[in-house]
């Protein structure tokens, strides 16, 4: 059976590089390396509305992290708080979303990724977190990815695809999760009741998680993505949850 073909949707930044300082298409490495080490094919896909034709070659999808999205999309103002918002990327990444979700395509969604899978079902977020739970904790310091504990559901599909209801996980976010939008489930939470996971009711295939991880040591939700995209049905069930 050849390798699934996994999507990972990128964003455009100016970057520098050699003698080079000019727009680019990018993308932590980490995520790359996650999807092939969990024996699929990565692939970027540009934040361009093109993108989206590129779907029906695609066996998974994974939704990145970056910059806030537009809170005009869920019918906010926007805070002081809010940045990085490109609009092409909330646009190219929404129709990524649809084509794979119209395809009956597993989606990974981290981060920013978990957030656009909310606000594509109508919810909404909360701009900027430190204002609702009071503390820093979420993102304690710049460009580190401080791990903080996350109780997961018992039974639920990211419970299944983890192995394990407990974890530390890597955190680098500002914003969160507000309103759940329709045939949304949430499915994680910090200590702090912050949404962490989240999934789509009647669906097995669309799993979100606010944290980060492709910079942790854990390949499990990665190798989910790789087995669904795969679409190895007579493979292994995930395993049982276990309380850690």
């Amino acid at each position: 059976m050849a390798a699934p073909v996994i999507g990972i949707s990128a964003y455009a930044e100016r970057a520098r590089w050699g003698v080079w300082d000019t727009g680019a298409v990018l993308l932590p490495r980490e995520y790359v390396d996650a999807v092939a080490a969990a024996g699929g094919v990565p692939v970027l896909l540009p934040p361009v509305a093109e993108a989206a034709g590129a779907v029906r070659a695609l066996d998974g999808l994974l939704l990145a992290g970056g910059g806030d999205i537009d809170p005009a999309r869920y019918g906010a103002g926007r805070s002081g708080h809010t940045a990085g918002v490109q609009a092409a990327r909330d646009g190219a990444e929404s129709a990524l979303l649809a084509a794979a979700l119209d395809r009956g395509l597993p989606v990974l969604g981290v981060c920013r990724g978990m957030q656009l899978l909310n606000v594509f079902r109508g919810g909404t977020l909360h701009q900027h977190l430190p204002d609702t739970v009071g503390h820093d904790g979420h993102r304690r310091r710049a460009g580190v990815f401080d791990p903080h504990p996350v109780t997961v559901a018992e039974g639920s599909l990211t419970a299944r695809a983890l192995g394990r209801t407990r974890l530390d996980a890597p955190s680098y976010h500002h914003q969160a999760v507000d309103v759940l939008g329709t045939g949304v489930r949430a499915t994680g939470w910090a200590d702090d009741g912050t949404v962490e996971a989240l999934e789509y009711e009647g669906a097995d295939t669309v799993l979100g998680v606010q944290w980060h991880p492709e910079m942790g040591a854990d390949p499990s939700l990665f190798a989910w993505l790789a087995r669904r995209a795969a679409r190895a049905e007579a493979a292994p069930a995930d395993p049982p949850a276990r309380t850690s």
